[in-house]
């Protein structure tokens, strides 16, 4: 069906930050899927890995143990603030979850008839009915009428939005069962979380029992330079969702929660595919090799450098960009108001500078590289970006 606007590029391999076209051109990948490669292409520990678990099984079902799911479950509940997990196939699966999981805490720890969720203005969190209503942008819900209903907005780091509209919400009793909520903004335009704001909403969560949901599905499993974006703003929350790069570029998103908030029951939630032994596999990979290979000091350490040679180019283009922001290897270049480009020009321009970048938005190009990217390649990106601009400013 025609549902993407492709660009007229036909990519046939890849090697860690780099592919192929089919005509033989090699691009520098800023992209990884959209914040999904966290090993970037072809991983040799990924190909062994993988191939590995082809021979031995690939899929057996939720009705039976999965040793793989068991390790990967373990890793996770190891490495975060959760003791749960629930596995299935994406993030807006992840969330649909965690929908579910608001809508029964409300029902049956709060005893609210029809229970509300608080999302922010500007967020993303999928392309299901649901998932898509809670995403605080109406562009996404043209045409697709009526809204599954439950979801009210605030305006992101704003306390005193959220306060008024928590305040509305339960002017006549407890109606709010949950905040969902992203830790980092990605779809939004690439905007960190306020620590001091996303601190008093824990406290407002904590004090009325009301789950606080974080949505990591971009920023979690490393890239924000912590494991877990909610380490960036020290705030602790109910449950996290999952996807993109805890699989490396293979399908598999996670629910994850604490053991207050671990109310699912046999029978309560489900997936076919969800947790099956190759996706794990993929997803215990990441796990390694993110420990292994010390990544997260090299995301901190590309993201600093890359951080810094984005704000070079702004003060180098001052008519054409505003600023540079976001965490480790999830940086945003935010385009002036007042500049006839937006984001999309910026990179249909990079196209034919070898770099592939993507939108966030119409004023913001995201730059979500693959975690193992080296000082050279950073080098290179900041290179091509900035010969992109210049011949975009001529």
């Amino acid at each position: 069906m025609g549902t993407y606007n492709r660009y007229p590029l036909t990519l046939v391999s890849g090697r860690g930050c780099w592919l192929r076209d089919d005509q033989g051109h090699r691009y520098l990948d800023a992209v990884a899927g959209i914040a999904t490669c966290t090993l970037g292409h072809s991983d040799r520990a990924m190909r062994r890995a993988l191939k590995d678990q082809l021979n031995r099984l690939q899929h057996v079902s939720n009705l039976y143990q999965i040793p793989e799911q068991e390790q990967l479950a373990r890793w996770l509940v190891d490495n975060s603030c959760a003791d749960s997990v629930f596995f299935c196939n994406s993030g807006a699966e992840a969330n649909e979850a965690a929908i579910k999981l608001a809508r029964k805490h409300g029902h049956q720890r709060l005893g609210i008839e029809r229970p509300v969720i608080l999302t922010a203005a500007a967020s993303f969190h999928g392309r299901t009915l649901a998932a898509v209503s809670a995403t605080g942008q109406p562009r996404y819900h043209k045409g697709f009428e009526p809204m599954v209903e439950g979801f009210e907005t605030f305006e992101y780091n704003n306390l005193a939005s959220f306060e008024a509209l928590l305040a509305r919400s339960e002017a006549n009793g407890p109606r709010v069962s949950a905040v969902l909520i992203e830790p980092l903004q990605g779809e939004g335009g690439v905007i960190p979380g306020d620590s001091a704001i996303f601190q008093a909403i824990r406290r407002h969560c904590s004090q009325r029992e009301i789950l606080l949901i974080f949505d990591e599905v971009q920023v979690g499993m490393g890239r924000s330079g912590q494991l877990w974006g909610y380490e960036q703003l020290g705030v602790t929350p109910d449950a996290i969702t999952l996807a993109k790069g805890l699989g490396g570029g293979h399908a598999i998103g996670a629910l994850l929660v604490n053991q207050q908030s671990d109310i699912f029951e046999p029978g309560d939630h489900a997936s076919t595919f969800g947790g099956n032994p190759f996706a794990c596999r993929a997803g215990l990979t990441v796990a390694r090799e993110l420990e292994r290979r010390h990544l997260l000091r090299n995301v901190r350490e590309r993201g600093e450098q890359l951080r810094h040679g984005l704000e070079t180019l702004v003060e180098r283009f001052p008519n054409v960009l505003h600023q540079a922001r976001g965490w480790g290897l999830l940086q945003g270049l935010v385009l002036r108001d007042d500049c006839e480009l937006n984001a999309g020009a910026v990179v249909k321009a990079a196209l034919d500078q070898k770099l592939l970048l993507v939108p966030a938005g119409p004023k913001v190009v995201r730059m979500v590289p693959a975690l193992v990217i080296s000082r050279r390649d950073v080098s290179a990106l900041l290179a091509r970006l900035e010969r992109t601009l210049q011949l975009l400013q001529a």
